[in-house]
């Protein structure tokens, strides 16, 4: 079985508004979650992170510190993700509807409230919370991997 993947994602919110991408390359997909990616190898984590969120979304972020961790799982499958959520704001840019991701996984980007999130499927389940109550440091395990 191989080891499981390594990835960072971005908890940024400015105007009590969460920025969240679409989850899969499909356009039917009606899964959001934080902007964020893969880890490539020599760099850190913050720096993998500014990259990603780059590629995402066009923004610049300073980054700040962890706040949650959370594992996807499939075991049928065979998958398994770690991600490592981090604080992040705003440098500059602003989100533009011509941006596009050089991976195309990223089509779709929006801020959005905790009201309106409540409306969306997003993943991991904890990310509200995490965003707009938690201060510490957050952990889920094993969170069944959802399809698109």
């Amino acid at each position: 079985m191989p080891a499981p993947r390594l990835a960072v994602r971005a908890v940024i919110v400015e105007d009590a508004r969460l920025l969240l991408v679409n989850a899969f390359a499909r356009a039917d997909s009606t899964l959001w979650c934080a902007p964020g990616g893969g880890v490539e190898a020599h760099a850190s984590l913050p720096e993998n992170l500014m990259r990603e969120v780059y590629e995402e979304t066009g923004l610049v972020i300073a980054v700040g510190a962890p706040c949650l961790v959370n594992e996807f799982h499939a075991p049928e499958a065979g998958f398994h993700q770690v991600e490592v959520f981090f604080r992040a704001r705003v440098v500059s840019g602003a989100l533009c509807g011509d941006w596009r991701d050089p991976e195309g996984v990223v089509s779709r980007r929006r801020w959005v409230t905790q009201a309106e999130m409540a409306a969306l499927r997003v993943k991991p389940d904890s990310l509200r919370d995490v965003a707009f109550f938690a201060r510490g440091m957050g952990y889920d395990p094993l969170e069944r991997l959802v399809s698109p």
